[in-house]
């Protein structure tokens, strides 16, 4: 079905700056150092950059209200997300209200976005709750005067490693505690779960066979005194990433990024024996070791692939917006998002996106910032280790699959995505692309004519033709096309699968929102579903348990088994605030369907718009990351135990 006007969010959440709490904390200038504070770039281009601070709670305390600092010597902030930023060169940032208390062993997140004015740069994060201040700047020349208000430990050179480690006179910190540091985030361990992720004393948390599964240097830490000038494997991806920052005008990304959105895992043995083992934390022997969601970019059928991608999530109404990220209500993505999504047990990642911002209409040529900004979002995710499926969204409903459009559909589609597919033509198999979304000619929900899925299925072709021609690892990448209308029925009837020159790299995408008068009509008196019912007014007599399965089995029988990898792209039901038992339900809906679609070989994205409230369907807030329905996100991932 096309639902995306109803799936669209109704209402913008905005979120205001409070002043941190006070009560029952000490004021910022006694407080004795508490917490690691520490500034990662995480995407630069040509003239600017985006960075986030992390500050860590190494005590085993609360922190109620917090407030660093840090200065440049030629960036500046043009933008900040997640704190109050003031000041101007030096900068200072204090919490908002939801974000003042820092639980031990939590990490929190800042963003900012800087003016490079000729180098992006990572300065030492200072304040009087900050200890083992972070320095992975590449600034070579000295500092003057005015920047005197940073701490007199400031390197006034070129640092490539912490402070804390390059320094003989700096202090190491004693957690006492130990933590897993996945990829280059701190979470806690588990107690009771033996494998995976779970979720413990009311927040996510990592088993201790799944932590030590990762690749040196990430694992368990803590419980002793980190880093020293010992313990360089202790070091964060994101740090080493950083590090190496100042390196790039002579060596080029392995995967084609720019830096520093290159993970050192996925780096050849020749450019680890470029950079040495200290940036570069592998033997040889290790080199094709991968975490157990990395793919490599041979081989591997479709159908294998989603055995590891486990369960998804949409972040729906950001990207896809007409006219910009914002323009519908829900604020930039950020990488302490895509981290929290991550945490909660999802491993994958639907990016939605709407192309038609163009540099010129008439060629349909992209722009490149807005090009560059989504780039940056699927780097967020594969800095969290997470699969991506981008598409081409709704996107204003330009692919009307009808005779009279074919001929400009077919040519607007292709040069889209040749477009796309060169800008991305150096990512590793956990990109996927997916050519359309929902086509259908518009108002017309019936089963489809011979003329409307005939031409359907040639933008198909298209999409998988101009993406192979660009040729790398376009060549084999894995590519999604759809049915029509994403109508399991119709896909099953009438979907034909393109003619590729790659064997077993194609997936067929379906979503899922039946009953409709459950899942999406906000009007409707049907609020109960399944067997659990309990008033049979409020209960759809069909798209019960049954009826799910039925149709998940259809795509098994005539995709999965048949060597085409299956994507459930959306499904999901809206809040309905205001009907007391409907969560129940809600919860129940998903939880089944999610299970059914798993087991069956298909990989469930959950459709998430963004609004938490009445008629939603969020499940994270999209500012801070924080799980609005934890028992709804369990109900879901609990499928991928």
């Amino acid at each position: 079905m096309n639902m995306s006007r109803l799936k669209k969010m109704a209402t913008a959440v905005l979120l205001s700056a409070g002043l941190f709490a006070s009560h029952g904390s000490l004021a910022l200038s006694s407080i004795a150092p508490i917490a690691n504070c520490k500034y990662v770039v995480n995407n630069s281009w040509g003239s600017g950059a985006t960075a986030s601070i992390e500050i860590t709670n190494i005590r085993s305390t609360v922190i109620n209200g917090w407030s660093v600092n840090w200065n440049y010597v030629n960036n500046r902030v043009t933008g900040s997300w997640n704190a109050a930023v003031t000041g101007s060169n030096p900068y200072t940032a204090t919490n908002l209200s939801w974000n003042a208390s820092i639980q031990p062993s939590q990490t929190i997140s800042i963003g900012v976005q800087v003016n490079g004015n000729g180098s992006i740069e990572a300065p030492t994060v200072y304040g009087s709750i900050c200890t083992n201040s972070y320095s992975t700047s590449s600034v070579t020349t000295s500092r003057s005067s005015s920047s005197s208000t940073a701490p007199s430990s400031r390197s006034s050179s070129s640092s490539l490693i912490p402070s804390s480690v390059s320094s003989s006179s700096s202090t190491s910190a004693c957690t006492g505690v130990q933590q897993c540091n996945w990829y280059g985030t701190l979470y806690p361990l588990c107690v009771n779960t033996q494998s995976g992720w779970g979720y413990e004393n009311n927040k996510s948390c990592i088993s201790r066979a799944t932590c030590t599964s990762q690749p040196s240097p990430f694992g368990v830490t803590g419980g002793a005194c980190v880093p020293s000038s010992s313990s360089i494997s202790s070091l964060s991806s994101s740090s080493i990433r950083s590090s190496i920052s100042s390196s790039r005008s002579s060596l080029s990304c392995p995967q084609g990024n720019s830096w520093p959105d290159c993970p050192y895992t996925t780096w050849s043995d020749a450019y680890c024996a470029q950079v040495g083992p200290t940036l570069c934390p592998r033997s040889s022997s290790s080199a094709s070791s991968r975490s157990s969601s990395s793919v490599s970019s041979g081989g591997i059928t479709s159908v294998e692939l989603t055995k590891r991608m486990g369960i998804g999530w949409n972040v729906g109404n950001s990207l896809d917006a007409i006219g910009g990220e914002t323009n519908w209500g829900n604020p930039l993505i950020t990488q302490q998002l895509i981290n929290s999504v991550k945490a909660a047990g999802f491993k994958t990642i639907r990016l939605p996106v709407a192309w038609s911002k163009f540099s010129d209409e008439s060629n349909f040529v992209i722009q490149s910032a807005w090009m560059d900004r989504v780039e940056q979002v699927v780097n967020y995710a594969l800095n969290a280790d997470m699969y991506v499926v981008m598409n081409i969204h709704w996107d204003g409903g330009w692919m009307q699959p009808t005779n009279a459009q074919q001929t400009y559909v077919n040519n607007r589609l292709k040069i889209m995505w040749t477009q796309i597919a060169t800008r991305f033509g150096n990512y590793d198999d956990r990109l996927l692309f997916a050519g359309t979304n929902e086509v259908m000619v518009d108002g017309d929900y019936g089963t489809p004519t011979a003329e409307y899925y005939t031409v359907q299925n040639s933008f198909n072709q298209t999409f998988v033709t101009a993406v192979r021609a660009t040729g790398g690892k376009n060549a084999t990448r894995h590519l999604v096309v759809q049915g029509f209308n994403t109508n399991i029925d119709h896909t099953v009837n009438f979907a034909k699968i393109p003619t590729d020159t790659v064997s077993n790299r194609l997936m067929m995408e379906v979503h899922y929102y039946d009953p409709y008068n459950f899942t999406l009509n906000t009007s409707s008196n049907i609020t109960q579903w399944g067997s659990i019912a309990t008033n049979p007014s409020a209960t759809e007599t069909w798209a019960n348990e049954s009826y799910t399965d039925a149709q998940f089995q259809k795509m098994k029988v005539n995709f999965v088994d048949k060597g085409i990898g299956v994507i459930l792209g959306e499904y999901g039901v809206v809040s309905r605030t205001n009907i007391a038992d409907h969560e129940t339900y809600r919860n129940y809906w998903n939880e089944y369907i999610t299970k059914s679609a798993y087991t069956r070989g298909l990989v469930p994205v959950y459709w998430d718009n963004g609004f938490g409230g009445n008629g939603g369907m969020a499940l994270f807030d999209r500012a801070s990351g924080a799980q609005l329905y934890p028992n709804l996100i369990q109900a879901i991932v609990k499928a991928d135990d």
